[in-house]
């Protein structure tokens, strides 16, 4: 898939969808056949679960930052230090909530390989959503399962 982001059709089933909004040019809804066109990285992911113990997992899906580049987002991305005042807010279906800086997913920054996971262990998740997937992080709760919004927010231009 081109760089680019279409909103996403509905089926006879509910199709779980992805809000894409904020400050970005081109919000989007996607789902996971539409993250699945981008290109893909896969990431071995070990993490401590408070509930269950650790936990070992493939995933592969788009990384987070080709997605939200794709859809726009409210800075000149040739403007470094701009981008640092940006907030990427992740929810689930769940109830779950993540927070991340965009200098976290930035290359020029921190870099972090954030996906968008399609698949769990050669499983797609096309009923359940996508999932957020942080494979620097040692704890999973920032592991987002079900992902239904991406809120990127820019607001932070002053401290007044």
């Amino acid at each position: 898939m081109s760089q680019s982001l279409s909103v996403a059709g509905t089926t006879a089933g509910r199709v779980p969808e992805l809000a894409l909004g904020g400050d970005l040019a081109r919000p989007a809804r996607l789902t996971v056949p539409d993250l699945s066109a981008w290109p893909q990285h896969e990431a071995d992911v070990s993490f401590e679960c408070a509930t269950s113990g650790i936990q070992h997992h493939r995933f592969t899906g788009p990384l987070l930052h080709d997605v939200l580049v794709g859809a726009g987002p409210g800075f000149d991305l040739t403007r470094r230090k701009d981008r640092l005042r940006f907030l990427i807010a992740v929810s689930g279906a769940d109830g779950h909530h993540a927070l991340l800086s965009w200098a976290e997913i930035d290359p020029d920054f921190g870099r972090a390989q954030v996906l968008l996971a399609v698949t769990i262990d050669g499983t797609p998740l096309d009923h359940a959503g996508p999932q957020l997937v942080l494979p620097q992080d040692r704890c999973g709760a920032r592991h987002i399962s079900g992902i239904n919004a991406v809120r990127v927010d820019g607001g932070y231009s002053s401290w007044e």
